[in-house]
């Protein structure tokens, strides 16, 4: 995509990702890509999965709010860091605090599945709710951290963020060295801007395509109309790619390196979260399932030969997932 500020695009670099790489080399998982000859045969093409799904806290958020958080002072760590989240960034900070000795405040929607609150406050996070329809948790969000003097730490508008994000990527490329595409979820827009950065520079040719629900297409639609919009709230069952607007330096980095952003629906993302349990034996929740389901929908035209595939999380509880399945 054309027509980004080239200052923006800079700020994260491939070195970028490559430092976060060593911090968090030994701290979160390096984990496991899988392949399917199921799936390959369903596809049409070679699919490895990236499985963050069975990361730390279960989801690719660990990445970048540790490596985020671990570039702050002794003196800011001490005072505390805050975050806005609807479940997997929340759990990521929460855990990256505890394991840099500090405390952090989510503000988190009332909404937000149980199973991820609970986790939240087992990592040891205070959280504070608002709803979601009616409240702007950026803005309540930067109001907190200000209240309380704490450092923010967003959930993907943050270059050391998508840097941390990018490593998943980075790991994926490296044990898998000739894929021809990329498929990424996308929600404020980290992931794929993190993951673009460490394709693009180590693979020119390997297209890096995202992948939203229909409902919460924000990205789409920005990169269509060249600047971002917004959206109401989107009512899907992939609750974590519910964003109403790109983050600002998200889309200067996705309008300059992101190839295409497909959409799938609902009954679709089930359809993928079925495969991955029965076929793979991965529990994925809905965020993470959006990837395979655009390749199982035919969604991804012309069909690359190698495609890599990031699984974003599992963080869905036992009865919900049964419940959706069924």
């Amino acid at each position: 995509m054309s027509g980004s500020d080239p200052k923006a695009d800079r700020s994260v670099s491939l070195d970028d990702v490559r430092d976060a790489a060593d911090r968090l080399r030994g701290v979160a998982h390096r984990t496991p890509v899988l392949r399917s000859r199921t799936v390959d045969r369903l596809v049409g093409a070679e699919v490895y999965f990236k499985c963050e799904n069975l990361q730390r806290i279960g989801a690719f958020k660990f990445r970048g709010a540790y490596n985020a958080m671990s570039r702050l002072s002794r003196e800011q760590r001490d005072r505390g860091v805050a975050a806005f989240s609807s479940g997997n960034h929340a759990q990521g900070v929460a855990l990256a605090a505890r394991e840099l000795g500090s405390s952090a405040v989510i503000l988190m929607p009332s909404d937000t599945p149980s199973s991820k609150l609970d986790a939240t406050r087992g990592y040891g996070a205070e959280v504070v709710s608002y709803d979601r329809y009616t409240g702007n948790r950026a803005e309540l969000g930067r109001a907190l951290a200000a209240e309380r003097g704490l450092a923010l730490i967003p959930p993907y508008d943050h270059p050391h963020v998508i840097a941390g994000q990018g490593t998943a990527a980075l790991e994926l490329l490296t044990e898998v060295d000739d894929l021809d595409a990329l498929l990424v979820p996308v929600g404020g827009g980290g992931l794929i801007a993190g993951s673009a950065t460490a394709a693009t520079g180590i693979r020119p040719g390997c297209s890096v395509i995202g992948v939203e629900p229909a409902e919460g297409n924000d990205t789409a639609l920005s990169l269509q109309a060249g600047h971002r919009v917004s959206i109401p709230v989107a009512r899907t069952i992939a609750d974590g790619l519910a964003a109403e607007t790109p983050g600002e330096l998200t889309f200067a980095i996705n309008q300059r390196l992101v190839s295409d952003i497909t959409l799938v629906d609902d009954d679709q993302i089930v359809a993928a979260m079925r495969i991955f349990f029965e076929r793979l034996k991965l529990v994925v929740e809905p965020s993470g399932a959006v990837t395979l389901a655009a390749l199982l929908a035919g969604r991804i035209a012309p069909l690359p030969r190698r495609i890599g595939v990031i699984i974003s999380g599992g963080n869905i509880s036992p009865d919900r997932f049964a419940a959706l399945l069924s």
